[in-house]
């Protein structure tokens, strides 16, 4: 029988994104505080988001209200890279992206803290945009869950194929 594994993945599901971003948009229509500000939030291509609005204040703060929807869906904030406003013309424009997967220097990084600090005879190989953690103990990954969820690696992470 192989050793038990799971697999550490960043991934966003996209509907559950495009539903707050849908949110987002049906507040800052309807909001008092929003009116006459030209606020509005759309999609900039498959992965990328744009917020508009007339005001560098009424821009961050539409920042917030996705900020606040994306939190409501379960989704983490660390999964969205956003820019500060910026101004283009007589618009501010900030534009965000949705981060998937987990790079190969954040990998590394947590590689080596299983390395270190993680129970002994716990491997981590690198494949692709996911890490696969091995083991000869289901303890042991269970260990590896909770050392990896109390460190801070900048990336969302969820943990997938427990087996």
């Amino acid at each position: 029988m192989a050793n038990p594994s799971f697999d550490v993945v960043s991934k966003v599901d996209h509907q559950e994104v495009d539903n707050a971003l849908n949110q987002a948009a049906k507040e800052l229509a309807n909001r008092f505080d929003f009116r006459g500000t030209g606020a509005k939030i759309q999609w900039s291509g498959e992965e990328a988001v744009v917020l508009e609005s007339e005001t560098e204040e009424r821009c961050k703060a539409a920042i917030e209200v996705f900020k606040e929807k994306l939190i409501k869906r379960g989704i983490s904030l660390k999964a969205l890279d956003m820019g500060e406003p910026a101004s283009s013309g007589q618009i501010y424009k900030a534009t965000g992206k949705v981060v998937q997967g987990i790079s190969q220097d954040v990998a590394k990084k947590i590689s080596k803290k299983i390395r270190d600090e993680g129970p002994k005879g716990v491997q981590a190989q690198i494949q692709g945009e996911q890490l696969r953690v091995s083991g000869k103990k289901k303890d042991d990954l269970q260990a590896v869950i909770q050392l990896l969820k109390s460190s801070d690696f900048d990336v969302a992470l969820q943990f997938e194929n427990f087996r």
